[in-house]
């Protein structure tokens, strides 16, 4: 009796498990994330982690705040939006294109003045700093300054300074802040303006001085679920960045994580 009970027991035990697997395999979702360039970092490895823990399938994309929205807005298929700045969030807001109800404020940043190579001088930042003299005859590497959050800001807390006339001439404005940082780190470009969280991402350039906080509006990266589709996937992954996994790996990179 017991031969024969056996290899039956075992039969049903693999097709439980085949039945398990199946339905595992139907509850899993593939989610395109839009997320700002300065997450690069933070976002490999919440990516990793998420798909590890849920088995949902995680595509990031990774570029300026502006062009992301920007892609949105002509139907792109993304499920989640990650904004460096809520303005851009405000405006797809506004069209009509964010889940009600989901947008919650994430992450806070700075902005820092860096240089190339190692152990550069510090600088104080403030309205008597002659960075038109520390520049000589190099460029100020930038995001764009009137589209991406990162250039914004950069603009902002220069003009508040009294600064910006005298170098808007010699900035370098590029796509989004990790194609400024880069310029900086070849050395194509002597100093740049770039989030705290890209300096730490990159060895060969130094943070010589941060922009006072009252000198700027406040760096908020807000985050939405966007309304093309519903499934349960989204709202996994905006409880998952809320949660302590999320939270290690923004704090590892320099972010602030925005509390309740």
């Amino acid at each position: 009796m017991f031969v024969t009970i056996r290899p039956l027991l075992g039969v049903g035990t693999a097709v439980a498990f085949s039945l398990m697997a199946q339905a595992m395999s139907a509850q899993a979702d593939e989610i395109t994330i839009f997320a700002a360039a300065s997450l690069t970092n933070a976002m490999q490895e919440i990516e990793q982690r998420f798909e590890a823990q849920s088995e949902h399938m995680v595509t990031v994309s990774l570029a300026g705040s502006s062009a992301l929205a920007r892609q949105i807005q002509q139907g792109a298929p993304a499920d989640v939006f990650i904004s460096a700045n809520p303005g851009w969030m405000d405006t797809l807001e506004s069209d009509g294109l964010l889940e009600a109800g989901t947008r919650f404020d994430l992450l806070n940043n700075s902005i820092v003045l860096i240089a190339h190579g190692q152990n550069a001088e510090q600088v104080e930042i403030g309205p008597d700093m002659n960075l038109a003299r520390l520049l000589d005859n190099g460029r100020l590497a930038m995001a764009l300054v009137d589209a991406v959050p990162a250039g914004i800001y950069g603009k902002a807390s220069l003009e508040s300074l009294g600064l910006w006339d005298d170098v808007e001439a010699r900035v370098a404005q590029t796509d989004n802040v990790r194609a400024a940082l880069a310029l900086v780190a070849t050395g194509e470009a002597p100093y740049g303006i770039v989030y705290a969280t890209d300096a730490v991402a990159e060895d060969n350039v130094t943070v010589i001085g941060t922009f006072p906080a009252d000198s700027h509006p406040p760096i908020v990266y807000p985050v939405a679920d966007l309304a093309n589709r519903d499934f349960p996937a989204e709202s996994e992954f905006l409880s998952y960045l809320r949660g302590p996994d999320a939270r290690q790996a923004f704090e590892r990179q320099g972010f602030v994580v925005v509390t309740e």
